[in-house]
């Protein structure tokens, strides 16, 4: 890369044309807009559910109203399709997921605004989260077939207008990130994301698009990209010395200010990040949900799209702190589920426009159908990922169940930890840590997660194991382990002994202030090769009594070899001393990959050979069940 003038000490990206004053840099802006068919099965569903169609302006109002559209945390939903099921997606509240609804909102706001008033931007999270988005990474890789990434493919043809990265961007790896964003049409963002060691925007920070309204002044809407600080923890491994995260109020305080002197008549914010100014993590990494603090404390944000709480915001006002303005914030509900949809009435004053009012609202995709052009699209990719989801992997000798898995010890949780045990024994074999004890710790993350008897298929293994996390081992003491058991028996709420029995109604207990959020299933470890009951009639920090391994008390100084996935050995969570622990195995091995191995060369799954309750919930001693 080139070198910055005199006045600068930090290289120019490669996404830059010049150099501006007080160490920061310019990148080039606006890109082709492109118009889009429209079709008119929406119309009728959009009317129902608020939307008003087209402003009238008043006869000789010079204002303009633009629509911006946002989405996030879609999570490489292409069709309305639950990969797990193998099934069209359902649930509870009627919802539908995958960028083809998504598609169709968006194609009938755009005839009713006008191409030339609209915008459709993203707040992260696109590349990872269904089987679709693993086998194109790791099965049938886009980076060595050449293929298009079908996200890239949907979303070049809905022309978006910019991508922010959200956190699982980061998942597979940043010769694969470069690569998908290659592939984009719409410039990908994320200013926070720095060269380690510098200030350098790793990715483009920002862009600037303008819209032509006739008649109108050009209308300079700049949007800012902001990510997650959380990489760095719960992607160490692909990110670590290469790529660091700054605070995203430190970014945007650095970067609006440009994006103005450029010439942004509107400055929106598409944030990876929620809104409530907490975080998931310890120490002094920055804000994880830091959206609503950009409001507040960065002067010159019109409007705000976030995600990444996978919660739906129809609108959300944060006041300036600095100036008194109003910022308008949305997030809407991912996978597709909703649409964010900010209208913004911009009036043109000393020579630019500004925002006069502004409205958001979000819109539920399961109005519309799915757009057939968008699913032929992705139609053939789609169909790769089902059959190999319904690859046969092994027979199960019964049935197996995760339903119960968050408070009774279940041979089907046991397997993923008879594999992570077997896996770590066969690489550590024949070094110095091969004579400790070796224990492995999984979560429930599915609890309608089960194995049939009888052929158990891909499909099966992918929706007892849903995240792409791999394998490492660390060594920790037997004090460590009991703090870490009693740091995940939060997860229960507390119990009178002689209280009815409805375990349900026990878990996802509310993290102590400031927080208060339940405590999802996926942070609820049980470990597997010690023993120990969980006394949920005890406060919070008395749980875990008594502790053995093979019947003997575990000694505070004894060493064990653990078995855990990459994001809790990351820190993700919070658990205590794991992060810190001397890694002894990290072979970068997929653990749903290595499940599969595992079944595969045994060919049977008998729950007889690895299923035993090491651990159980008790009321003043007494078992629950």
């Amino acid at each position: 890369m080139s070198e910055l003038s005199h006045r600068h000490s930090e290289p120019v990206p490669r996404w830059c044309s010049c150099a501006v004053p007080d160490d920061e840099v310019e990148p080039r802006s606006g890109f082709s807009r492109r118009n889009v068919l429209i079709g008119a099965t929406a119309a009728s569903a959009l009317a129902a559910v608020g939307w008003s169609g087209p402003a009238q302006a008043a006869p000789n109002d010079k204002s303009v109203t633009i629509t911006i559209m946002g989405t996030s945390d879609l999570h490489t939903n292409v069709v309305n399709w639950d990969y797990y099921k193998d099934a069209s997606y359902s649930d509870s509240a009627g919802n539908a997921v995958g960028l083809a609804r998504v598609a169709s909102i968006v194609k009938q706001i755009r005839a009713d605004r006008g191409v030339d008033r609209t915008l459709l931007f993203d707040a992260g999270d696109t590349i990872q989260g269904t089987p679709l988005g693993y086998y194109y990474a790791t099965v049938e890789p886009v980076t060595e077939t050449g293929a298009t990434h079908p996200m890239a493919a949907q979303m070049n043809a809905l022309g978006y207008d910019a991508v922010a990265l959200g956190n699982h961007e980061f998942n597979y790896g940043l010769e694969f990130l470069d690569n998908w964003i290659a592939q984009m049409d719409a410039p990908v963002l994320a200013a926070n994301a720095v060269h380690a060691g510098t200030k350098v925007p790793r990715f483009r920070p920002y862009t600037i698009t303008t819209l032509k309204v006739k008649g109108r002044p050009p209308i300079r809407v700049g949007v800012l990209g902001l990510t997650n600080p959380g990489v760095v923890i719960w992607d160490k491994a692909n990110v670590e010395g290469a790529v660091e995260v700054q605070g995203l109020v430190e970014a945007a305080a650095r970067w609006v200010p440009v994006m103005r002197s450029e010439g942004a008549d509107i400055v929106v914010v598409s944030a990876h990040s929620g809104d409530n100014g907490e975080s998931s993590y310890s120490g002094d990494l920055p804000i994880e949900n830091a959206a609503a603090l950009v409001a507040e404390q960065v002067p010159g944000i019109d409007a705000i799209l976030f995600g990444h709480a996978h919660l739906e915001v129809p609108e959300r006002l944060v006041e300036n702190l600095a100036t008194g303005a109003e910022v308008i914030m949305s997030e809407p509900k991912n996978w597709g589920q909703r649409v964010s949809v900010f209208d913004l009435r911009l009036e043109f004053a000393r020579g630019s426009w500004h925002v006069a009012e502004h409205h958001a609202m979000t819109v539920d995709t399961n109005t519309v159908v799915d757009d057939p052009a968008f699913v032929a699209l992705v139609r053939d990719q789609h169909d790769a990922v089902v059959r190999y989801m319904n690859s046969p992997v092994a027979n199960s000798i019964e049935a197996m169940s995760a339903a119960e898995a968050c408070w009774k010890d279940t041979a089907i949780l046991d397997y993923v930890n008879e594999v992570q045990i077997a896996t770590v024994a066969a690489a550590v074999a024949g070094t110095p840590e091969a004579s400790l004890p070796i224990v492995s710790i999984a979560a429930p993350f599915n609890r309608s997660a089960s194995f049939p008897a009888g052929a158990v298929t891909i499909k099966d293994v992918a929706g007892l194991y849903i995240y792409d996390n791999t394998l490492m081992a660390s060594v920790l003491t037997g004090a460590q382990i009991r703090e870490y058991l009693e740091y995940s028996a939060k997860y229960f709420t507390q119990v009178a002994p002689d209280a009815p029995v409805v375990p349900a109604d026990w878990t996802n207990n509310p993290w102590p202030e400031p927080t208060s959020r339940p405590i999802p299933d996926y942070n609820y470890d049980q470990i597997s090769g010690v023993e120990y009951t969980i006394d949920i009639s005890q406060p919070i920090g008395r749980r875990i009594s008594p502790l053995t391994y093979e019947g003997a008390p575990v000694a505070d100084e004894q060493r064990f070899l653990v078995a855990v996935n990459n994001y809790r050995q990351s820190g993700g969570g919070g658990f205590p001393h794991i992060a810190a622990a001397p890694v002894v195995y990290n072979a970068q091995v997929a653990i749903r990959e290595a499940i599969v191995a595992y079944a595969s060369a045994a060919g049977t799954i008998d729950p007889a050979s690895f299923h035993v309750e090491n651990w159980k919930l008790v009321r003043g001693g007494v078992p629950v069940f």
